[in-house]
């Protein structure tokens, strides 16, 4: 029997998966999530289990399917029958949120994806690929396992290169799907990305608040815009 993945759930209403980003340790959230708790069911999914007691646990080399397989295996066991869930991904969860949806659309009302780091795509994206590698993993690479592992160094070591490979092809059903950047994110290299990934997958383009860590740093304010992107997405595809 497979193990359900590891996961948190707290509020009521419709179903609401989170996919943080990083390592998938969902650290510093709680603020957005219990703001979204008042409006949704999140479940916040925690893939390697590293706020579940299994950090410093050897890591190997992570593929984005076998986060949106566990992804949907999860809402499996959580999604009443008959119901549809929408899901928020953000960074390295976004493009697992992609995957998701592109892999597993039949339960998904509509996906958010806040920044996902698909640089391959741009039209220069090998160049900007290894740009972004050498920006975050510098020779003082924290470990990613023992004692002294932190979900940092496990993203370095096991998440980056092999996420920021990906290159999602697929086209979003009319009203399926979100691409959000920070306001504080323009002119950047993932602000750009994010655009390119709107046009090309063909879902919308939102301006979310904040930068890549506008989840954490202006919780309110983003799970009260998110909030209302989904319910917008609702009453479009009513």
């Amino acid at each position: 029997m497979t193990e359900t993945p590891s996961h948190d759930i707290t509020g009521s209403g419709p179903v609401l998966l989170i996919i943080p980003g990083g390592a998938g340790h969902p650290m510093g959230l709680g603020p957005l999530t219990e703001r979204l708790a008042a409006r949704f069911t999140v479940v916040t999914y925690d893939p390697l289990g590293l706020a579940h007691g299994r950090l410093g646990e050897p890591v190997p080399e992570q593929r984005v399917a076998d986060w949106s397989d566990g992804a949907h295996r999860l809402l499996d066991e959580v999604l009443p029958a008959g119901e549809s869930a929408h899901v928020f991904g953000t960074s390295s969860g976004g493009i697992a949120a992609l995957d998701l949806l592109a892999r597993y659309p039949e339960r998904l009302a509509h996906v958010v994806a806040h920044e996902p780091p698909c640089v391959t795509l741009l039209p220069d994206g090998d160049e900007r690929r290894a740009e972004l590698i050498d920006h975050l993993d510098g020779p003082e690479r924290p470990p990613a396992e023992g004692e002294s592992a932190t979900p940092m160094g496990v993203f370095l070591a096991r998440v980056l290169r092999p996420f920021s490979a990906h290159g999602p092809a697929f086209t979003a059903g009319p009203g399926r799907l979100t691409l959000a950047a920070g306001t504080g994110s323009r002119g950047q290299l993932l602000h750009r990305t994010t655009e390119f990934l709107a046009e090309r997958l063909g879902g919308a383009f939102v301006e979310f608040p904040g930068g890549h860590l506008g989840t954490l740093d202006q919780p309110v304010e983003f799970a009260d815009l998110l909030a209302e992107t989904l319910r917008s997405s609702a009453r479009t595809s009513a």
